[in-house]
């Protein structure tokens, strides 16, 4: 009970002084990982002490950073120069793409669009057939022009954003109504998908059922080792 008073207390702290959150944090024998999207930012965070680094490729769902660097190119930058674990994020959604991040050099992967469409996820089925339906093109780039880049699906919200964000001198509060954080959770519970954003990422191309998390977890892993025991023995030896 006491770590996670301390967390949510070291959660509700300024910003502006992360140090002082991680050693709150480590204090209380928390493991910190922390998510960033550029090598230079994941050596900032390892030299303020954080555990492991989860770094993000453009494919990320969310806030990709400002470089546009895909995780095939970030992914064993950030490998080669930081000494800590690092997990891979962004465009992982089965055992190949497992294998990959090991082969690019992190300690494994994580997933958040692939998780959306599994039975346990708490979202409305709607939106887990909007996920099923739309390819690895059905996302859409927002906030370019206010260097705060989010990644959401394609649906007439987020169309609407950057049509008025692409208007000569348009600014945030242009489309602060559509983009309201209450609107997405209603969107998630209804299932009205033209209520507001929905966070998705590239991979939402590589979803074609709604399995599930069990499944979904034995399938990655059988999938990885038989590329591991089979495919690439069979390629060195070719």
């Amino acid at each position: 009970m006491r770590s996670s008073k301390a967390a949510y207390q070291s959660s509700r702290r300024p910003a502006g002084k992360p140090r002082e959150n991680v050693d709150d944090f480590k204090s209380h024998g928390i493991t910190v990982i922390h998510k960033c999207a550029s090598v230079c930012h994941a050596l900032s965070a390892e030299a303020l002490g954080v555990d492991v680094i989860s770094i993000d490729g453009f494919e990320w769902a969310g806030h990709p950073g400002e470089d546009d660097v895909p995780g095939l190119v970030l992914i064993p930058a950030a490998a080669d120069k930081i000494r800590i674990p690092v997990i891979a994020s962004g465009g992982f959604g089965d055992g190949r793409g497992l294998v990959a991040a090991l082969a690019l050099g992190t300690e494994g992967i994580t997933m958040g669009t692939r998780f959306c469409t599994t039975v346990e996820a708490p979202i409305h089925d709607n939106v887990k057939t909007l996920l099923l339906q739309n390819d690895e093109r059905g996302t859409n780039l927002i906030f370019l022009k206010l260097h705060n880049t989010a990644r959401d699906g394609k649906n007439s919200v987020s169309d609407k954003v950057v049509e008025i964000l692409a208007r000569p001198n348009s600014k945030f509060e242009g489309v602060a109504h559509l983009v309201r954080g209450v609107q997405g959770r209603e969107l998630l519970e209804t299932g009205n998908l033209d209520a507001g954003l929905v966070w998705v990422g590239l991979v939402q191309g590589l979803n074609t059922d709604i399995p599930t998390v069990s499944e979904l977890i034995a399938r990655i892993i059988d999938q990885a080792t038989s590329i591991i025991r089979s495919r690439l023995p069979a390629m060195e030896s070719a």
